[in-house]
């Protein structure tokens, strides 16, 4: 089999949404800019393959630390015999990251080798885990980053080009009016809207009480009614999160943070949640995925995959839910060129569904030309450590 001859870390920047919102005017302290990383793998067949840990959004250069690390280790390798490598990365890791900062290294590793594995026979990644469930996966917007009208229509615009019915908006506890007008607004269009309340950031998050407050306020102003709630409550709070999905009547999901299938698995079996959203760059890769859906299948809960970092890791999460049988995939929409143009035309979106991508591997592109236009920036991170904005009033909102 083909043995792994390279290993080759690859730190991008490219511009992101734009200044005026509200992410950007939170979370990147330096502007509109953000980096994504990559691991290249090289067989001795000259296939390379692609693969991204989300880590490299808020710290490239750990990412890249733990790659060097990582890369001796793999060299010489069977680059086929992806569960082996990833044992191997594990046996490396685990002792001081079983959860966290490693595991992100490790997704990018394993879906590397998914997509040079795919590539070398000619086939898209679905079809080494089993082949896809369907031709086509309903999509929901995800934006919502928004602080003022404008942006919130030129989303929606986005969204009714697409034929796209579902839309995912950022709020926080304080935006009740602002959730009303995007509800309302939304509806005129024949859009459904969720919200997603960023407790994934929050230190410490707030409590299951201020979540009920939000959702009833909201729910009195307005005849709509939010699809589902995600990230409401904190990631190490999996209690909160059933206690929440009693005490109101909208769907309560979450787990992107989390960072092992066991850990997931464990939240799904005790009803964290009314559907899960793994990612591929965060949970330790594809085959981390499949696991999930595995169980998912058998909890008959729903798995809708989150996808938000860039190029390499949205389409392993779209492989992983066609072939998972996913009902609905998540579609970033605050612009992001380099990763459009990884994608380029394995991403299409007809009707508001997904289309199969029907290129071999994951279906990116990268060349030398495209690493020369986003060279890798280090003040190009996203910060945890949140700064202060300020939103518009109610009164804004209420006009």
């Amino acid at each position: 089999m083909p043995e792994i001859t390279g290993i080759r870390c690859v730190l991008l920047s490219s511009p992101y949404a734009d200044a005026d919102e509200r992410e950007i005017k939170a979370c990147f302290p330096n502007g509109p800019k953000r980096t994504i990383g990559m691991v290249e793998v090289t067989l001795d067949n000259g296939v390379t393959g692609i693969g991204e840990g989300y880590l490299a959004v808020f710290a490239p250069l750990v990412f890249k630390s733990i790659v060097d690390l990582c890369t001796p280790l793999m060299l010489g390798k069977d680059g086929f015999d992806i569960p082996r490598r990833v044992k191997d990365l594990r046996s490396l890791c685990d002792y001081w990251s079983l959860q966290g900062a490693a595991r992100h290294v490790i997704s990018a590793f394993e879906a590397a080798l998914q997509d040079a594995k795919g590539k070398s026979l000619g086939v898209p990644v679905y079809e080494l885990l089993g082949g896809a469930r369907r031709d086509s996966i309903q999509i929901y917007g995800s934006g919502g980053c928004c602080d003022a009208k404008h942006q919130f229509n030129r989303e929606l615009d986005l969204l009714g080009a697409k034929g796209i019915g579902i839309y995912k908006i950022r709020s926080v506890k304080r935006d009740v009016w602002r959730t009303v007008w995007a509800l309302d607004e939304a509806a005129r269009r024949g859009i459904r809207v969720a919200v997603d309340m960023c407790q994934n950031l929050a230190d410490p998050p707030q409590p299951v009480d201020d979540v009920v407050a939000f959702v009833e306020a909201v729910h009195a102003k307005t005849e709509q009614r939010m699809l589902f709630v995600e990230e409401a409550v904190g990631p190490d709070s999996p209690e909160a999160f059933r206690e929440l999905r009693q005490r109101i009547d909208v769907p309560v999901c979450g787990g992107e943070i989390i960072t092992t299938p066991k850990e997931m698995i464990e939240r799904m079996r005790a009803g964290a949640y009314a559907f899960v959203q793994p990612d591929a760059s965060v949970i330790g890769g594809i085959s981390a995925v499949m696991e999930i859906f595995a169980v998912a299948d058998e909890l008959k809960i729903d798995v809708v995959v989150h996808a938000w970092g860039g190029a390499a890791a949205i389409m392993a999460n779209y492989h992983a839910a066609f072939a998972g049988g996913g009902k609905l995939v998540e579609f970033p929409m605050l612009d992001f060129p380099l990763g459009r143009e990884m994608i380029g035309g394995q991403g299409r979106i007809e009707g508001g569904r997904l289309l199969r991508p029907t290129a071999p591997g994951l279906g990116l592109t990268l060349t030398p030309e495209m690493e020369a236009r986003y060279p890798f920036d280090e003040s190009a991170v996203y910060s945890c450590v949140l700064n202060d904005w300020n939103p518009p009033p109610d009164a804004y909102w209420e006009q």
